[in-house]
């Protein structure tokens, strides 16, 4: 198992006193990045109907969450603390109907040219395009359940892919 802060063992988000701190990345090269996140959205069969024939009581389920999930990205670093503002070239959210969860696949991909990497931006992206289906088909279904969120792949950097 690696040591907290990579090899070195030093924190990268903590300054001498212990305290949290934004890591200054002005020496690093800016560099192309980019992320991919997924995750996911389990229903009742009824629901997933209701959504697959924009049923749903809110309207257009996918679309508006899709929307969400862009401008998620492009705020995440008013929601994420520590998290650098970035220039993002490109935030893709895609949404899939699953007949086998039943539910709603999200997968985000985002990207940019900068000093730090995009993977908050992807892993946010996804956590609000669902948080949205679920605000979406509450009223047809409180039973829906959030999970599987996770970064698959990032490339970019000095770490690479």
């Amino acid at each position: 198992m690696s040591k907290p802060g990579g090899a070195s063992g030093k924190l990268s988000h903590v300054d001498a006193s212990g305290r949290a701190r934004m890591v200054d990345v002005t020496a690093k090269a800016e560099t192309e990045r980019m992320a991919r996140a997924r995750g996911e959205i389990r229903m009742q069969a009824a629901t997933l109907t209701a959504i697959r024939e924009n049923q749903a009581p809110k309207g257009d389920v996918l679309g508006v969450a899709r929307v969400a999930g862009v401008l998620a990205a492009k705020r995440t670093a008013e929601l994420i603390p520590l998290c650098h503002s970035l220039p993002l070239t490109d935030v893709d959210v895609a949404l899939e109907l699953d007949d086998a969860l039943p539910g709603v696949r999200a997968e985000a991909v985002a990207r940019t040219v900068s000093r730090t990497g995009v993977e908050m931006e992807a892993i946010v992206a996804v956590s609000v395009a669902l948080i949205t289906v679920y605000d979406m088909a509450k009223a047809i279904d409180k039973t829906m359940v959030l999970g599987g969120i996770e970064l698959v792949e990032k490339t970019g950097g000095t770490s690479g892919r």
